[in-house]
C-alpha cells in the first residue's frame, strides 16, 4: 500500500521562544524524514509547516506537544494545507 503525504500547520503556543525550540524541531524533523519549517510569530508562539508520510507527521505533531527540554508548551494546534514543495526543513 502506498503511503500518502500530508501536509500539515501547526502552532505551539507556551516559553517557546529563545529556548532551542525551532532547532530541536528541525531536529526531530530531519530524524523522521519531514520537509517544512519552523519559524518565530510575532504573538510568541511558533509556526511549523511539515510534510511527509501521514505516521511520521503524528509523530512529529505528538514531539511538539511538549518539545525540547527547555520549553514549556501550552498548547498545539494543527490543520491541513494543500500540498507544498518543500525541500527539507528549514528554520527562519
Amino acid at each position: 500500500m502506498e503511503d500518502v503525504m500530508r501536509y500539515m500547520k501547526a502552532r505551539v503556543t507556551g516559553d517557546v521562544q529563545g529556548v532551542g525550540f525551532r532547532y530541536a524541531t528541525a531536529q526531530r524533523a530531519r530524524q523522521l524524514g519531514i520537509s517544512g519549517y519552523a519559524r518565530n510569530c510575532d504573538d510568541g508562539s511558533v509556526e511549523v509547516g511539515m510534510a511527509g508520510s501521514h505516521d511520521d507527521v503524528a509523530a512529529m505533531i505528538d514531539w511538539l506537544q511538549t518539545g525540547p527540554p527547555a520549553a514549556r508548551v501550552d498548547q498545539v494546534t494543527g490543520e491541513r494545507i494543500a500540498p507544498q514543495s518543500w525541500s527539507g526543513f528549514q528554520t527562519a
